[in-house]
């Protein structure tokens, strides 16, 4: 859809001609703008102060160097990157990403992404996002261990809990967060909510694990009620990836009455027609740190198939992308509806290319944007900040009971905001109007800064 607002027009040739070398932060960016053409046209403020201009420039990018030593004594080098993109209505929050694909573009596109995100969770915080071309595959816990202090022996300069809390992501999990508190807690000499997605014995948040996976769900559900009258009871329910989001989305689609039949990760796909096994996908990938086509020599009537793609030619009525950006094309998506699919939520970011997004939405298939539907995880992690500066804990009810109210208001709040400027329906564009115009009026309260 080209852009047809000239102000917004200038916006993205700026933002194509700054950042040239960044596909990935071009098509969040241009993906945004689209949606924003009638709120601009009708609130001129935001050209006068130029809004839209500024929120698409981080307030702070940051890239060093990680030295470690491997092992075998030799000295690796890898690069560190924060983005600290918008703090207008609270501290920068996001994830960090340890994944050979991490690059400025990636980071960047992730932050941009991450601040729409928080702003829906109606909780107080800005975006931002970090990570590493460091690989954890492979790697042993002495190796990780090493890596980990090393980055954090840089980004604690730049992070603390009224300033920037990171969290996890692609690669980084418990353990990782561990090391990383451990060595902020040595270097800075304060003990402090600075990171979220910690251990239970050290401030961390009950539900946070499974936050993502169950949070789409309940989005999802959401989205099946309010716009087909529907559920997940009875659906066949089809999953990529097998790490985090993936498996708990797996486990609340099963508890809300979906049968999971497949799930992926980086090398292929398992298919059980008799519906996942999750107490073997959990041995494999969160005790043993295996591969998915370990789980076919293990349950029969399964299969494994080479390669990811073909994933998404199983016929389900539900798919949820949550393994990585771009991983559904126009093409694939036009399988999934010829299938017959009624839904589809993103659990992962930006899992969905332009051309898939515009197939589903051509088709009538209920779309649910990643920045609303898998925005669980950071909800919860903001429940976790809660939790450490009052210096108390949830149950795991009550936070899933607050998680699921999050997930349902962000799913009402995107809907009403497509309806409010004539785009019913369609939740890409709600889900941006209604977190830009949050950040938009904070900024706006703030002057020019």
């Amino acid at each position: 859809m080209a852009l047809k607002n000239e102000y917004l027009k200038k916006v993205l040739a700026e933002v194509e001609k700054r950042d040239a070398g960044e596909p990935e932060f071009i098509q969040a960016v241009t993906e945004v703008l689209e949606s924003l053409e009638p709120v601009v046209e009708a609130r001129p403020e935001l050209e006068k102060l130029n809004v839209v201009g500024r929120i698409t420039e981080p307030e702070r990018f940051i890239q060093f160097r990680v030295p470690w030593v491997d092992d075998n004594g030799n000295v690796q080098v890898n690069r560190g990157f924060r983005v600290e993109f918008n703090s207008a209505i609270g501290p920068y929050k996001g994830g960090l990403r340890l994944h050979p694909t991490v690059c400025t573009s990636v980071i960047k596109f992730l932050g941009f992404e991450q601040c729409f995100k928080n702003a829906l969770t109606t909780l107080p915080m800005g975006g931002g996002k970090g990570g590493s071309d460091f690989d954890p595959k492979g790697k042993s816990d002495m190796e990780i261990m090493r890596f980990c202090q090393s980055f954090m022996t840089e980004l604690c300069r730049h992070i603390g809990p009224d300033t920037d809390v990171p969290a996890g992501d692609i690669g980084v999990g418990g353990r990782e967060i561990g090391f990383m508190f451990g060595q902020y807690k040595r270097i800075r000499n304060e003990f402090t909510g600075v990171l979220t997605g910690k251990g239970l014995t050290y401030g961390g948040s009950l539900a946070r694990t499974e936050a993502t996976g169950y949070g789409l769900c309940y989005f999802t559900e959401e989205m099946l009620s309010c716009m087909k009258g529907d559920s997940f009871k009875g659906k066949t329910v089809v999953i990529s990836g097998s790490g985090n989001v993936a498996i708990y989305a797996t486990e609340k689609a099963t508890q809300l009455g979906g049968k999971v039949v497949a799930l992926s990760d980086s090398n292929g796909y398992i298919y059980d027609p008799n519906g996942i096994n999750l107490d073997v996908v959990k041995q494999i990938k969160e005790v043993e740190r295996g591969r998915i086509k370990e789980y076919a020599a293990r349950v029969p009537g399964s299969v494994y198939t080479e390669g990811c793609k073909g994933i998404w030619t199983i016929k389900c009525d539900i798919a949820l992308p949550c393994a990585t950006q771009n991983e559904l094309d126009e093409e694939s998506a036009k399988v999934l509806v010829a299938n017959g699919v009624m839904a589809v939520a993103e659990g992962a970011n930006m899992p969905s290319t332009p051309g898939a997004i515009e197939a589903f939405q051509s088709a009538g298939i209920l779309f649910g944007p990643a920045k609303a539907s898998n925005a669980g995880g950071v909800a919860t992690s903001g429940l976790e900040m809660s939790q450490n500066s009052q210096r108390l804990s949830w149950t795991f009810e009550e936070v899933d009971a607050k998680l699921k109210n999050i997930m349902v208001t962000i799913f009402h709040d995107s809907y009403n905001a497509a309806k409010k400027y004539g785009m019913e329906g369609n939740l890409v564009a709600g889900a941006n109007i209604a977190g830009f115009e949050k950040i938009a009026d904070a900024m706006i309260a703030q002057g020019v800064c």
